[in-house]
């Protein structure tokens, strides 16, 4: 009997270990960065004060699990408070959520080229952010500029950490194609694609509010798509009521409400 109650202790202490691996402890929010989340973060303003600690406790998270770098710039609080929140609000609305395909974001000080130069010797730097591929898969990349801007200016409809968080939430299939398999029932993908391919074609004909680099292909429509709806969901439900009402389906939120 003794023999049987050792072997039990034993296997549960294994079980302790082995489900310790790989995780990390998570620091307590710091509260000043509350006051920096209600200047610049208009969806955390919005949320009730119980929501607003969830918000928290989920951007900590978040954080625990992934590093942000800084490359030839000095990191500030700013940076990880705006990064862990476009993190967060795209999947606020499951109880969980951990971006498995996501180790780090490397924030650069200005917009960058696909060879990664930001400098004023680097041309054609046009790029805001991106999801790395190839020696830089598992990263994110994003222009401090680009990010703080997102966050500046709340009429007018995008926000590129967001749309790169999109992507990244659009990837989680190892398909970056505009159908997030992990947000849509299956019943609705076929609704979804024609919706969608409605909305492209209605936005190469100049015939659309919708920002123009969502016609380029689906996987940059449904970024575009999902920017609009966390920055102006009133504006995008008055003029798109199908788009915001299968995006509300999709992200189990209604920003604003």
């Amino acid at each position: 009997m003794l023999y049987l109650v050792i072997f039990g202790l034993i296997l549960l202490l294994i079980f302790y270990s082995i489900s310790r691996i790989g995780k990390k402890k998570v620091a307590p929010f710091p509260q000043q960065w509350h006051p920096l989340l209600l200047e610049r973060v208009l969806f955390y303003r919005n949320l009730s004060k119980e929501r607003q600690e969830v918000f928290q406790k989920r951007m900590m998270q978040f954080l625990s699990e992934v590093y942000i770098d800084g490359v030839q710039l000095e990191l500030r609080e700013l940076d990880k408070i705006l990064i862990a929140a476009s993190a967060v609000i795209p999947v606020f609305g499951f109880e969980e959520w951990y971006y498995t395909n996501l180790s780090g974001v490397l924030l650069y000080p200005d917009h960058f080229n696909g060879d990664l130069e930001f400098d004023k010797k680097g041309k054609s730097r046009n790029i805001a952010g991106l999801v790395g591929t190839g020696r830089f898969e598992k990263q994110m990349i994003l222009s401090r500029k680009a990010l703080y801007h997102g966050f500046m200016n709340s009429s007018d409809k995008s926000n590129t950490a967001i749309h790169e968080f999109v992507h990244l939430i659009d990837k989680i299939d190892d398909f970056t194609d505009g159908i997030p398999e992990r947000l849509l029932q299956q019943q609705y993908t076929i609704p979804w694609l024609k919706l969608i391919h409605r909305e492209m074609e209605a936005i190469n004909k100049n015939r659309s509010d919708i920002r123009k680099y969502g016609g380029i292909n689906e996987a940059e429509f449904f970024a575009v798509a999902s920017e609009y709806f966390f920055e102006r969901p009133d504006l995008l439900e008055k003029k798109h009521p199908e788009l915001y009402k299968m995006l509300a389906q999709c992200f189990k939120q209604e920003p604003g409400i």
